[in-house]
């Protein structure tokens, strides 16, 4: 018997203990057939490349990687010309024939969550969705708690564990073997902010802190070359908007809080409704788009100052714009295609509306709501587009596992959303690669260590069959449905084809259907 998607979803409310794990599990050990490399020799032949600075594509070319270092980007013909042989590299251990394929650096996912146990008992699985859709490197804004991530870290470093690889950001006051407890003056910030270093953490991410506190914070972090992003939640806001963050030193802000709030027209604060209640989540993320028309248009003098203080702060935006997006249309989102194959039964269950699970809020969600955000969603982008072109930076993260936002594929959601504020995907590409590389090393002190292929970075590399620049869709792990002309049928094309980390190659599409696995045994046991 058949049923329909809608009858299986709902199906899945009445989850089985096994479900309700209290402890994540951290990934296994990888098998031996699991990823290939690195070798002594790799050279990926007659390739397209997308370097992630921006520049066009440019191929055929021949790139060669020696252990987990790209070596040499040897340009060894033209379109619709035969290669010769004599012009190409020689003494492979190992080739990939990628004639016609397009390269790109491995992505970056600056605003990363591994997840909680409830909605995916093992770490396994976002890093494979993650893996499959070229994320190499992710930020973890946090991961986990401090004690797992590190190892987590420290055995994706070592490429003991199939995973991008990770760095550590973590909040105030966290950390299992911290005894000064809670943080709430700018000496006890600094203390933390020391204890961090020690522990190896990489930066703080700030949630909602007194402005003296936040300074302090920024203050340490960068004498310990650690790196800083806020979400400045409404309860901060009041106190310290983006503009004040920027102007402390922060590196980075995230989402799209405190960027709204710094262009009020007619108000200082949002002017809430008598009824709001921060702690009901559908009034906190529906409100927040009724500010679209509240501030300053752009093109207007402070529309204008605000971006020119950002770039004189250097602010990097991480704007996420892909953990909203059902906030605009929430059919689309819950019905997105991939949710009946690659959406665990266990996260859907913390996806549908509830009081209590962080971000399923739509208990009662209206077409008021969604005109809102769609409006809010022109304003936001209009500003991203216009920091761009002025030279500012922003990145592209996914911020998943909340609001029907899946690991990897809200990632290529974000990248869409971006070309359609008016970015071009060589930019779009640029903010997943270049940009954000430097988000994480810039605060090091250090040039990057990957984020363009060029000779001596890492081999971090992304394989796809199709043109990502004609459409971003070939990124997805669904690929997309194209008509064959010669056939009369659509054909679902697309799909990263290999994702390449360190120097070891993984079959894209054996880790995708490593997902659908793990998602039809976990719905065997309901």
């Amino acid at each position: 018997m058949k049923y329909s998607i809608t009858f299986c979803l709902a199906c899945l409310l009445a989850l089985p203990p096994a479900f309700s794990q209290i402890k994540l599990n951290p990934a296994p050990d990888r098998r031996a057939d699991e990823g290939e490399g690195p070798f002594e020799r790799l050279i990926i032949r007659g390739a397209i490349v997308i370097d992630g600075t921006g520049a066009p594509p440019a191929g055929p070319a021949d790139i060669v990687i020696e252990g987990n270092k790209i070596v040499e980007i040897r340009q060894v013909g033209v379109p619709k010309v035969p290669i010769k042989d004599s012009d190409r590299p020689q003494g492979a251990t190992k080739e990939i024939d990628a004639h016609g394929a397009y390269v790109m650096p491995g992505l970056i996912n600056l605003h990363a969550h591994v997840g909680e146990a409830k909605k995916s008992p093992n770490a396994e699985y976002p890093y494979k969705l993650w893996l499959a859709h070229g994320i190499t490197t992710i930020r973890g804004v946090p991961a986990e708690n401090v004690a797992w991530t590190q190892s987590e870290k420290k055995r994706s470093a070592a490429n003991q564990i199939v995973a991008p690889r990770i760095i550590a950001f973590h909040t105030m006051g966290s950390g299992e073997n911290w005894k000064g407890g809670p943080v709430h003056t700018p000496e006890k910030a600094r203390e933390w902010v020391q204890w961090a270093a020690t522990q190896g953490v990489d930066g703080i991410k700030f949630f909602n802190h007194p402005p003296d506190v936040l300074q302090a914070a920024i203050d340490a972090a960068h004498a310990n070359k650690m790196g800083t992003v806020a979400h400045i939640a409404q309860p901060m806001v009041a106190e310290t908007n983006a503009l004040d963050a920027a102007r402390m030193g922060l590196d980075v802000l995230t989402h799209y809080y405190g960027l709204f709030e710094s262009l009020y027209k007619n108000e200082d604060i949002q002017h809430w409704p008598a009824e709001f209640n921060y702690n009901d989540e559908q009034h906190r993320f529906s409100q927040v788009a009724y500010q679209w028309d509240k501030i300053h248009p752009r093109g207007s003098k402070p529309w204008q100052d605000l971006i020119d203080e950002f770039l004189k702060h250097d602010l990097i935006l991480d704007p996420t714009m892909t953990a909203y997006l059902a906030g605009r249309d929430l059919m689309r989102e819950r019905n997105a295609e991939w949710h009946q194959e690659y959406t665990l039964p266990s996260l859907w269950d913390f996806y549908t509306p509830n009081r209590e699970n962080h971000g399923s809020y739509f208990y009662n969600w209206t077409t008021w709501d969604e005109t809102a955000w769609r409006n809010f969603y022109k304003v936001w982008m209009s500003f991203l587009n216009d920091y761009k072109n002025a030279g500012g930076r922003v990145t592209v993260s996914d911020d998943a596992s909340f609001i029907y936002n899946l690991w990897g594929f809200g990632y290529i959601e974000e990248m869409e959303l971006l070309q359609e504020a008016g970015f071009h995907p060589l930019e779009v590409i640029r903010g997943a690669t270049l940009h954000a590389a430097e988000a994480i090393f810039d605060p090091k002190g250090k040039p990057i260590e990957y984020g363009v292929i060029r000779p001596g970075l890492l081999a971090d590399l992304v394989i796809v069959d199709e043109n990502p620049i004609e459409n971003l869709k070939v990124l997805y792990g669904t690929g997309f449905l194209k008509l064959n002309d010669e056939t009369n049928q659509l054909e679902r094309v697309g799909g990263i084809k290999y994702t390449i980390k360190d120097g070891i190659i993984y079959d894209a599409e054996k880790l995708r259907q490593d997902v659908k696995n793990m998602v039809k045994a976990q719905k065997q046991q309901q």
